[in-house]
Order: C-alpha cells, then structure tokens, then sequence
C-alpha cells in the first residue's frame, strides 16, 4: 500500500511539473521598454510605440514593468481613458516594482503612469494582443493515388473437349507363363520278378493240398 501511495504522488508531481513546463513555455516575458524601463521616455510616448511595434503579445504573455517604487506606478485603462490620461476608475493599478502583468484577453491594452503630468509627457503604452500564435500551419500533399492498370485482360480460352471413344474390351492377355503345362511323366513299374509264381499257378496247387488233406482222414 505505501509503494503504491508513493508511485501516485510520484505521478502527480511528474504532471504538474509538467503542466508547469508546458505553462513557461507558452509564455513570454516582455520587458517594457527593454533597457530604457518604465518612466518617462526622452523622446516623448514614440519610445513606448517603436518598442511595441517590435513585438509579438499573445494571451498568455506577461508585461514586466520595471520602475522607481514611490515615483512611478503603472495603471491599465480603458480606451476613453487613454488620450486624455484619465486615471479614474483604472481597470488595474500596481504600484510596486517590478509590477508583472498577465495578459488574460485578446484585443487593444492601454496603460498609463497615473503620476501628475507623467502619461501627458509620454509614459503610456497601447498593444496589440492576439488570441494565439499564429503559426502558419502547412496544407497536407494529397494523397498519391495509383492509376489503375491498363495492361489488356486475355480472356479465357474455351475449354478443348476431346470425343470419347467407346472402348473395346481387350482380349485376355495370355502370360507367358499360363501357356499349358506338359503332362507329368510317369514314371515305368519294375518288371515283375521272374522268380515269382505267378498267381494262376499258386490256385490250383492250394486246391490240391485241400483236397489231400481230406483224403488223409
């Protein structure tokens, strides 16, 4: 719990810090008058106009006005105030050194030292405020698009049909081997044994024994 309450306060100061970058670096500082500072101009209110025509004011931009503490003080009004140096009812008054102001709206600023005699003899200041900086912003090339192809489509040869021929059934095919075989040899009995009787001549002589024995008893 404590790495993950450290972890969310490390994430909220990385943006603030960052909120507070990106806040400096919309903003411009203007020194009013530069080295010359707030008072009462040499050359009459020319100064303060040559000065301001050199510059860029955008919303967001902080006037610094640098002047002596108890002799000067810098007074923003309205437009009917500004020729006459009227001091009345001023929108904004700082009288301390350096007074920093920040430019809130767009449109015409006027400002004044509300000092006797001080904006009669040319301490005052008008500008121009824009609303943002007008950065030029390049159009976008148009997409390149890719004509389509023009090479010629061939169609499609029609599909060659070769006729069928009924078939014949083929005749049995005799392998070699099937050719008939040759009859099995037979094989030659002996020739009877001359020494043997033969069987006609063992009958009458086993008739003849019978007939003997008969004529014993």
């Amino acid at each position: 719990m404590a790495g993950f309450s450290s972890s969310l306060l490390v994430l909220i100061a990385i943006m603030v810090a960052s909120i507070q970058f990106h806040g400096t670096v919309a903003q411009t500082r203007h020194l009013v008058g530069d080295t010359l500072g707030w008072t009462i101009p040499p050359g009459g209110a020319a100064a303060y106009t040559t000065w301001a025509s050199q510059q860029t004011f955008t919303v967001g931009d902080i006037l610094v006005f640098n002047f002596t503490n108890g002799q000067h003080d810098v007074a923003e009004v309205v437009a009917a105030n500004y020729e006459p140096c009227t001091s009345t009812t001023p929108i904004s008054l700082a009288t301390t050194s350096p007074a920093s102001l920040t430019l809130t709206t767009a449109g015409t600023h006027y400002y004044i030292c509300t000092f006797t005699s001080h904006c009669q003899i040319g301490q005052k200041l008008t500008i121009n405020v824009s609303a943002s900086a007008t950065t030029p912003t390049t159009p976008a090339s148009p997409p390149t698009t890719t004509p389509p192809s023009t090479t010629p489509i061939t169609p499609a040869s029609p599909p060659t049909t070769t006729p069928t021929l009924p078939t014949e059934p083929c005749p049995p095919t005799s392998s070699p081997s099937s050719s008939p075989s040759s009859p099995p040899a037979t094989t030659p009995l002996p020739p009877p044994i001359s020494g043997a009787p033969s069987f006609t001549a063992v009958i009458p002589a086993t008739f003849l024994a019978i007939g003997l024995a008969f004529l014993s008893y």
